[in-house]
């Protein structure tokens, strides 16, 4: 055999070998203690208990409201960081899905703050009740 049949030779047999050292070496990389999992989960719960506790209490109004909305945004966080692994993502994907629905809640909170005025110069200027 020449040189360069046994070296053709072993670049046969080396992607198999190292596909599989590569395929171990990745999964290796990507497991996540399952402490982590399980305090997720302690918290979701807790989290889910609070909500619950809302009602129970019967609170009513805006404070209501605050906390139901703060206990749904803190879960979908805990959730979209740790199981769909986005706090283990490069920040420019991080960005790409986070800025949008800033974005949107910004113009929401613009159209609100615009609609009180605009109701504002109705009664004031053409005497609509409110």
């Amino acid at each position: 055999m020449t040189n360069a049949a046994v070296h053709m030779e072993g670049q046969l047999h080396a992607p198999a070998h190292g596909a599989v050292a590569t395929a171990a070496v990745h999964a290796k990389g990507q497991q996540h203690p399952i402490k982590l999992y399980l305090v997720v989960w302690g918290w979701l719960f807790v989290l889910s208990t609070c909500s619950y506790l809302v009602d129970y209490f019967g609170l009513h109004g805006y404070l209501r409201w605050s906390l139901i909305l703060l206990f749904m945004v803190l879960k979908a966080g805990l959730i979209v960081a740790v199981f769909m692994h986005m706090a283990w993502e490069r920040l420019a994907l991080t960005y790409a899905i986070l800025l949008p629905p800033i974005a949107v809640m910004v113009f929401v909170t613009i159209m609100v703050l615009e609609s009180e005025y605009t109701h504002l110069l109705r009664v004031m200027f053409f005497a609509v009740p409110s």
